[in-house]
């Protein structure tokens, strides 16, 4: 277990049933072990002293037709270091729930609400939950990965994690068991507008990939040629630019 003192939005889409995550600390690698999400079922993010066992555990309860609150309710009562945990998750429906225990590094604290759930620790305030809040509710019409990008934005410029910055990430599934966006910043300076930047490339570049590949329900056909044509590229040559072209 490790101590991820962080702050992180989890939520489905009403429109296109999309679950995501976004997380961003002063800790390295944030993406590799706090955001988890099994498609068609749910989205957890846990933190804190943390215990990925308690996101594999709810999602697990989740896919047996567990509400987010009722597997909350089951795997934090199993967890005898429940007092240093915190876990926001989301069901497919849109059930919110969250767990934030007592001894939690303040400042702690968490907003449930329809089809999200905010949750934070070792922040510099409430204003932090609260500008996260603000910024995905008030972004209602836009695609998912948008809005938790805005609420990582919001977050940042509102103060985050007392101790700095240094990785965020952010993470969308649709109805496929693999994401759709998986975008993540390790280690920087600036994480989350570093991660703002990744985005906007991954949005060019490798969702428009993503979107083309095999799925469950239809034959794997060939890669769309204009994506083909794209990824041909050198990497600054394509939409959004990144990357480094190969020197000869």
């Amino acid at each position: 277990m490790c101590e991820f003192n962080t702050f992180s939005i989890v939520a489905r889409c009403r429109r296109t049933e999309r679950l995501g995550v976004a997380v961003a600390t002063a800790v390295p690698a944030v993406g590799a072990v706090c955001p988890y999400i099994r498609s068609g079922i749910g989205v957890g993010s846990t933190q804190s002293w943390m215990n990925p066992y308690l996101a594999f555990d709810v999602l697990q309860a989740m896919a047996t037709g567990a509400t987010a609150q009722e597997a909350l309710d089951e795997v934090i009562a199993a967890d005898d270091g429940r007092a240093l945990r915190q876990i926001g998750v989301v069901d497919a429906a849109g059930r919110a729930a969250a767990w934030s225990g007592a001894d939690c590094t303040t400042w702690f604290g968490q907003v449930v609400d329809d089809g999200f759930a905010v949750q934070g620790n070792m922040l510099i305030g409430a204003e932090t939950i609260d500008a996260m809040v603000s910024a995905f509710t008030g972004s209602d019409a836009a695609d998912l990965d948008e809005r938790l990008m805005l609420a990582l934005e919001a977050a940042d410029e509102a103060g985050g994690d007392k101790r700095g910055k240094q990785s965020a990430a952010i993470r969308v599934h649709g109805p496929e068991a693999y994401a759709i966006i998986d975008a993540r910043v390790d280690e920087h300076v600036e994480p989350v507008a570093e991660l703002r930047r990744v985005l906007e490339i991954v949005r060019l570049q490798a969702v428009p990939f993503v979107m083309g590949m095999p799925r469950r329900d239809s034959a794997a056909g060939a890669a769309p040629p204009e994506v083909t044509a794209m990824l041909a590229l050198s990497p600054p040559q394509r939409p959004g630019g990144g990357g480094r072209a190969l020197s000869r």
